[in-house]
């Protein structure tokens, strides 16, 4: 027996649909359902599983192979049959999807690119903030990121019904495609030239970091502004989602005084 259900949210995971046994996640792909995370059961061979594994590979989900006593801590329903999926609360977007909005509203392109936040609130609050503050779209990585959950959902307060979200392979690739359409970049760092400073306006992309690490390397080097906050207290740091929130205004701020 197969079940589908509503998975409680805990800190080790936080998807909304929790998918288990093989003809119910082989029916979630074949659905169209997005799966942003697959567990199988290491060294299981046979028919059906291979099949769930092809189905997974080919929408580009997240594989981990793992021991029966992994499966047996995550299974709800003890009934696993050696699969378990998680689904994503809401489908992604394409990035075309942003291009399209921008140009139906007659504006330069305005996006959102989160390289590596796990706080789903975190994410929802950036969400939030996307929309009010008229960007055209958010991206998300596919690996090491939290994904479209409910608590997302819910801490964006409704923005991710108009906000599109969508997830890439790889964050500093999808950059370097995007400056092909004209784009350009600017990341959030303590060391970076004071944002009033900068020249913000334009088809720009506003790269936020990681919770604890910031912006990664090889995304900081792709980006064409570092972009630095005033701080004027004894705390040096902003949570990523205050920090984008702050840059995104100033962005705003740009673009509505030229």
């Amino acid at each position: 027996m197969q079940d589908i259900r509503d998975e409680t949210m805990d800190n080790r995971n936080d998807h909304t649909l929790m998918i288990e046994g093989r003809n119910a996640v082989i029916e979630a792909y074949r659905s169209g359902r997005t799966v942003d995370k697959l567990f199988v059961l290491d060294g299981c061979q046979d028919g059906p599983v291979r099949t769930i594994v092809r189905e997974a590979k080919k929408h580009g989900s997240l594989i981990s192979f793992v021991s029966r006593e992994r499966l047996n801590q995550l299974t709800q329903t003890g009934k696993h049959q050696g699969v378990i999926a998680y689904a994503a609360a809401y489908d992604y977007s394409d990035i075309e999807d942003m291009f399209r909005l921008a140009s139906e509203k007659g504006e330069d392109p305005f996006l959102i690119l989160l390289d590596g936040i796990e706080d789903p609130h975190n994410l929802g609050a950036i969400i939030r903030t996307a929309n009010v503050a008229g960007a055209h779209g958010v991206i998300i990585p596919k690996r090491r990121a939290v994904g479209l959950t409910a608590t997302v959902a819910k801490t964006s307060a409704g923005a991710l019904n108009y906000t599109p979200v969508a997830k890439v392979t790889n964050l500093a690739k999808t950059i370097d495609e995007l400056k092909e359409k004209g784009m350009w970049f600017v990341c959030a760092d303590m060391d970076g030239e004071m944002m009033y400073d900068l020249n913000l306006t334009g088809p720009v992309g506003l790269v936020i970091g990681n919770e604890g690490e910031g912006v990664s390397r090889l995304v900081r080097e792709k980006c064409d502004f570092i972009a630095g906050i005033p701080m004027k207290g004894e705390i040096t740091s902003l949570n990523a989602s205050v920090a984008g929130g702050i840059l995104a205004y100033e962005i705003v701020r740009q673009r509505l005084n030229r």
